[in-house]
């Protein structure tokens, strides 16, 4: 190891261990404590770990009676009483908490005895955005979460960060104080709203400076990013990149691939949200771990019924740290499929084997069979004159396919795509194909590949 090397793995250890600490105590946030609890419990069978999480499920659900006017009416309408939850299974004889309850119940939600209460909401890239709170518990175990996962990687806070990002309260709260936090803890932020090639060299000269030990963002913005590098001929894999960290979007094969090669690292897929929580995190060994010790994860078909490991359905999260405004049994959105199989890495912490994606990221073809948007991504990935599109499905007759080509589109190469795509969905759908300069990303700096109006009967 070099001297500047240990001079930066000293200053590291001085921001994780000195300057975090004092900056989350200030913030009245408990994430170092909970943090080091997480790092000895991930260890722990999958009984001694239930034990935990029916015990702190108890707590949740009989603090939320107690303090929380839309489950005290809850509870007393469907008779139900927080003794009788003997497992988590039990659980399941709760109602579901969908994003409309959420609209309609705001203030009803709070926890009476609540302080501090911050205001967040959703992108709302498919639908009407959600407003909701979150208090500092919801905070601290939030980022103790995130910190063991990135501690999994052999990083840790203060070391070097890119961080690609789109969302607004990012990118609005850039004041004197926060800028100065960020240098300490040596993160740089990137905005992913505007993907020009002359912000994209900007972005290569911003991470070749930086020489980050890991990178954060969209996996659709890094891959990007990799591309670009690519296409200039800069070589990116040389920085000393130990690996990306991509969450917020569904992380494609090619994506992984694309962002491994051009940076030389590994690529760590990550999943929750700003409503859900930090649900799951990769291990180096390949594991979607549960962050089990906050976070019951229940999978459910179309009606709600509950669904064993192995089976596809819509991931349904209980969060246990969200006392002072409860998300207990919350629908996602998105499908996913819980595994039966533990991890090689030796912890305890259950796994999610498969995120398929949002329910928006399915198609309904004509005769009402529902799959995923990869049956008609695939078509466009293999077609190399495409460097980039957006499928959507306006409704059961009618797909837009928005196409960016280097070389134009051809009539043979258009009746290509409409065949394949017909050939998936029906032949009496009609697709329109257009080829554009660019594709915008959301509204948040996220790109989705597919969305789809059409909801499965």
């Amino acid at each position: 190891m070099n001297p500047g090397s240990s001079r930066r793995d000293l200053y590291t250890a001085l921001v994780s261990g000195v300057f975090f600490p004092l900056h989350e105590l200030i913030k009245k946030h408990d994430s170092v404590a909970i943090r080091k609890e997480m790092e000895i419990s991930q260890w722990w069978d999958e009984g001694h770990l239930e034990q935990l999480r029916l015990s702190r499920l108890r707590h949740l659900l009989a603090s939320a009676q107690a303090r929380v006017p839309y489950y005290r009416r809850l509870f007393s309408d469907i008779g139900f009483r927080v003794e009788d939850i003997r497992s988590l299974a039990d659980l399941a004889s709760l109602p579901l908490l969908d994003k409309a309850a959420i609209r309609a119940s705001s203030d009803a939600l709070k926890a009476e005895n609540a302080t501090d209460l911050t205001r967040f909401n959703t992108g709302g890239s498919s639908g009407e955005p959600l407003v909701f709170y979150i208090g500092k518990e919801r905070v601290s175990h939030d980022v103790a979460a995130k910190w063991r996962a990135t501690r999994w990687w052999n990083v840790d806070i203060g070391d070097p960060e890119v961080v690609i990002w789109g969302s607004p309260i990012e990118l609005g709260a850039q004041d004197r104080l926060r800028a100065l936090r960020d240098r300490m803890l040596r993160t740089r932020l990137l905005p992913a709203f505007e993907m020009s090639e002359e912000k994209l060299d900007r972005f290569l000269d911003e991470i070749s400076a930086t020489r980050p030990k890991m990178l954060f963002g969209y996996p659709s913005a890094l891959s990007h990013i990799a591309r670009h590098a690519d296409a200039r001929g800069r070589p990116m894999d040389d920085l000393g990149i130990r690996v990306a960290f991509v969450t917020s979007e569904r992380l494609y094969d090619e994506q992984r691939q694309q962002i491994g090669k051009t940076f030389g690292c590994a690529v760590a897929n990550g999943y929750g949200g700003r409503d859900a929580g930090f649900i799951a995190h990769e291990c180096p060994q390949g594991g979607m771990h549960i962050t089990a010790e906050d976070i019951i994860v229940e999978i459910v078909d179309q009606r709600g019924i509950l669904l064993p490991r192995g089976q596809a359905g819509e991931i349904v999260v209980t969060h246990l740290a969200t006392g002072a405004y409860p998300f207990v049994r919350y629908r996602t959105g998105d499908i996913g499929v819980l595994d039966s199989k533990s991890c090689s890495c030796g912890r305890g912490l259950p796994l999610l084997k498969e995120i398929q994606g949002r329910s928006t990221d399915f198609l309904v073809a004509k005769n009402g069979t529902v799959m995923h948007g990869l049956a008609l991504i695939y078509i466009l990935r293999d077609l190399p004159q495409i460097r980039n599109f957006k499928i959507t499905q306006e409704s059961i007759d009618l797909t837009c396919v928005w196409v960016v080509s280097d070389d134009g589109l051809g009539s043979e190469l258009v009746g290509n795509i409409v065949q394949g795509f017909k050939a998936r969905l029906g032949q009496e759908v009609e697709i329109l194909v257009k080829e554009v300069k660019e594709i915008p990303s959301e509204k948040s700096g996220k790109f989705r590949y597919v969305v789809s109006k059409v909801a499965p009967s």
